[in-house]
């Protein structure tokens, strides 16, 4: 909530008076102060923005981060070194430690598009620890032998990804990593809803089942073999239907009772859904449609009332989606 955000706002600012004074932390109630809105661009509250070297122009946007340590990260991370420079593997093994989740990025040297990317990545993803290291015996310890960042859960590591020149961007990394702070598919409740858009992957992916039934194992578990192959691509999220707190979720989907299992992707950025055209959940379905999906070949999916038998026996006609276009156009 607003209020919550502002005070762990407030407390990061507190912090910050003492370990950086020359950062300046301000409040603003922009209610009544349109032209501030429209200047800043402001759509949703809170909004939070960094101004650099006293300039109104092109602040940098800090979203997602809740916590106050996390803005503290974010902070510094944008006034000093991002990453933390690695020397030994008891100092590697200090930060992989640290925290639940820690990134280690290995490098054969220090100076790169790979390494400005990495740091660039670090910037945005404030809620853990990176590191990363050009040492030879470092790489060797956990046998690594190409440029490659590594995402630790736990202290073990749970993903390897080679970086080559040009092949990745920030933006892409960062999904990838922030994805690491949700499972590999995600329950849909009221606690998760809130941290699911926190990671920036803008498409979802929503299986909608009830969770006691007799094939909801079997179902789950091809859902999550397929998850595996697109994480930080698409998010994977499950909803209950027997949940009648996810009401609202089925009507914006149009899920009846009859239609589950149903498998729909949703694009947050266009708000457009597609259906998944198989009936079977099987793992080979889901990855075509996520595949096909990604390619831009999957057919949006228009929610639509089946039409009704006597929609022309009158003068007016009773139009729903699925004959609008036909009927109008």
């Amino acid at each position: 909530s607003s209020q919550n955000l502002s005070e762990e706002f407030a407390k990061a600012a507190q912090q910050l008076k003492k370990e950086a004074p020359r950062i300046q932390f301000g409040k603003i109630d922009v209610t009544h102060q349109l032209d501030l809105r429209k200047e800043f661009n402001i759509r949703e509250f809170p909004t939070v923005k960094f101004f650099v070297d006293g300039s109104r122009k092109d602040p940098i946007d800090c979203k997602g981060v809740r916590q106050a340590s996390a803005f503290i990260t974010w902070v510094k991370r944008r006034t000093g070194p991002s990453t933390v420079l690695i020397n030994s593997t008891d100092q590697a093994e200090a930060i992989i430690h640290a925290a639940d989740l820690a990134v280690i990025g290995f490098f054969k040297e220090l100076h790169n598009d790979s390494v400005d990317i990495f740091c660039e990545t670090a910037k945005d993803v404030p809620e853990m620890p990176f590191g990363m290291t050009a040492s030879k015996d470092v790489c060797a310890s956990y046998g690594i032998q190409k440029n490659t960042l590594v995402v630790f859960k736990k202290g073990k590591p749970v993903h390897n990804e080679v970086l080559e020149d040009g092949r990745q961007n920030k933006l892409d990394l960062t999904r990838l990593i922030k994805s690491f702070t949700l499972d590999l598919v995600t329950e849909y409740n009221l606690e998760t809803s809130v941290k699911i858009f926190d990671v920036p992957v803008e498409n979802h992916i929503l299986l909608f089942t009830p969770t006691n039934s007799e094939t909801f194992n079997a179902i789950y578990e091809n859902y999550k073999s397929a998850a595996a192959e697109f994480r930080g691509k698409i998010m994977f999220v499950v909803v209950n239907t027997n949940e009648t707190r996810n009401g609202r979720v089925f009507e914006y989907f149009r899920i009846r009772e009859v239609d589950v299992p149903a498998v729909r992707i949703l694009n947050l950025t266009s708000d457009a859904k597609y259906k998944m055209p198989a009936d079977e959940v099987t793992v080979e379905n889901l990855k075509e449609f996520c595949q096909s999906y990604l390619n831009g070949k999957a057919k949006l999916h228009l929610s639509s009332e089946e039409i009704p038998e006597d929609w022309d026996k009158t003068p007016v006609k009773v139009l729903v989606g699925k004959n609008f276009n036909r009927i109008v156009f």
